[in-house]
């Protein structure tokens, strides 16, 4: 089986990474748990979802009375006459009064029902995106992780490159000065250590922008990373088994499926804005009117209302054919989610053993390239090859070795990119030592809340 390679040909990078300190060395899962943590994608997402949860109080809020209390005070004045013979006279009084009322909804059209398990969807589909979010952000540390260790690794072999190359223009120096060499030997030598110098810089910039991503992604500069090894038993099978795996538990589609049923919940709740609505009202009030004395009244009133809507304008008839077309798109959406997942998982397994037959053949080139360089440094001292030979042999052994180090990082990522398409890649499924964010706590928190303004961490 392909996997049972995996490991062998994960092992072969740490024979050109550079050695590291095993004191207090960032493993992969360490830093897949400082990300789990840290990352501000991932905490803003679940900013976001916490910020969804509070749809489903506002929606049923549809079930709860809504109480009203008011009062008024203000002068009234009065002018006139009450006959023909009789003197105009005017008066001045400061009525006064408090009232409060009470609403309470009995139906609605199913708008309240409909409400409610639109917002609980929509909750739903917000933990799969928190879950592909996450998904998403510990695939790109491990990227960043193995990007690090690729580059140090290059760094590593072109500085020993550099090494060689001084030590072929040191020889070439001390040829010429005894006769047995060439001034061509001696610039060949210098222009091959130019070219390697600056393959070597240009190795320390691409290490440099690797930790600035490692910090930006992990929130932590990288220290001494470890080699990291992939746990097949977590790996699909085959494609066969991937593409099963996406097709049942991966967040992208199973997000999809709830916004195909918020979508369909919306529609209800646009039709019943043709239903009638009925309500029950209840409103108590007293007035007086300190200038006037003897002056006050109390009254209390309780009414049960019927609303019946004849036509609107054709508002709700338009906002009902626009919610079935989103209904439609969402349902499309569905549909290529899981044509993505399907691809994407094949794919992934491809590159995963495409990965793995390059470690094989990138290790066989290593082994015949060493062995080549090393017969033409010999035929070299008895004057069977230039040096432009050993330096060409040199340059093939180099392109092996750095052809190994990115065959192997691509080997750890497309196995860590076949977890994502099953949908197994958690922090929960990876058993990271962190604490578990849990939706449903804040979720809970806030469902029946009827009053408060502060948030359940007490914003």
């Amino acid at each position: 089986m392909v996997f049972s390679r995996v490991y062998l040909a994960t092992v072969a990078l740490a024979a050109v990474i550079v050695a590291a300190p095993s004191v207090q060395a960032d493993t992969l899962t360490t830093a897949l748990s400082e990300t789990y943590n840290n990352n501000p994608t991932l905490n803003a997402m679940r900013a976001q979802l916490r910020a969804t949860d509070e749809n489903v109080p506002q929606a049923l809020s549809g079930y709860r009375p809504v109480l009203t209390a008011n009062a008024f005070i203000g002068p009234s004045y009065t002018r006139g006459r009450s006959g023909p013979n009789i003197p105009t006279s005017s008066r001045t009084t400061w009525p006064r009064g408090v009232g409060l009322t009470i609403e309470q909804p009995i139906f609605r059209g199913f708008r309240t029902q409909n409400s409610v398990k639109q917002a609980e969807s929509s909750v739903l589909a917000g933990r799969e995106i928190l879950r592909s979010t996450e998904q998403d952000v510990l695939l790109d540390a491990v990227a960043g992780y193995t990007n690090v260790l690729q580059q140090q690794a290059i760094v590593g072999l072109r500085e020993q490159n550099i090494e060689f190359l001084r030590e072929q223009q040191r020889a070439a120096a001390d040829r010429l000065k005894v006769g047995e060499g060439t001034r061509t030997d001696l610039a060949q030598t210098d222009a091959a250590l130019s070219q390697g110098q600056t393959a070597y810089d240009v190795a320390v910039a691409d290490l440099n922008s690797a930790r600035a991503t490692y910090l930006q992604i992990i929130g932590v500069a990288p220290k001494n990373l470890t080699l990291p090894v992939v746990n097949t038993r977590l790996l699909p099978k085959s494609a066969e088994a991937a593409v099963s795996a996406g097709q049942s538990r991966h967040p992208a589609i199973r997000a999809a499926s709830y916004n195909v049923d918020t979508a369909a919940f919306n529609v209800k709740v646009i039709e019943g804005q043709l239903l009638p609505t009925v309500s029950l009202q209840g409103d108590l009030s007293r007035q007086d009117d300190p200038s006037v004395t003897g002056s006050w009244g109390t009254s209390a009133t309780f009414t049960a209302n019927l609303s019946v809507p004849i036509y609107e304008g054709g508002v709700v008839y338009s906002q009902t054919r626009q919610a079935k077309e989103t209904l439609g798109q969402f349902r499309i959406q569905l549909d290529s989610a899981r044509d993505q997942v399907r691809a994407a998982a094949v794919s992934a397994y491809g590159q995963l053993q495409a990965a793995i037959a390059s470690i094989t053949s990138a290790q066989s080139q290593v082994k015949a390239s060493q062995l080549a360089l090393e017969g033409v440094i010999e035929e070299q001292k008895v004057g069977q090859r230039t040096t432009l030979d050993v330096l060409n042999q040199q340059q093939s052994l180099l392109q092996a070795r750095e052809t190994l180090v990115l065959a192997q990082r691509a080997q750890v990522v497309a196995a860590y990119s076949l977890l994502a398409t099953a949908g197994a890649l958690s922090a929960e499924n990876l058993g990271l030592k962190v604490q578990r964010y849990e939706p449903k706590q804040h979720y809970q928190a806030v469902r029946d809340k009827w009053i408060g303004l502060r948030t359940p961490d007490g914003r």
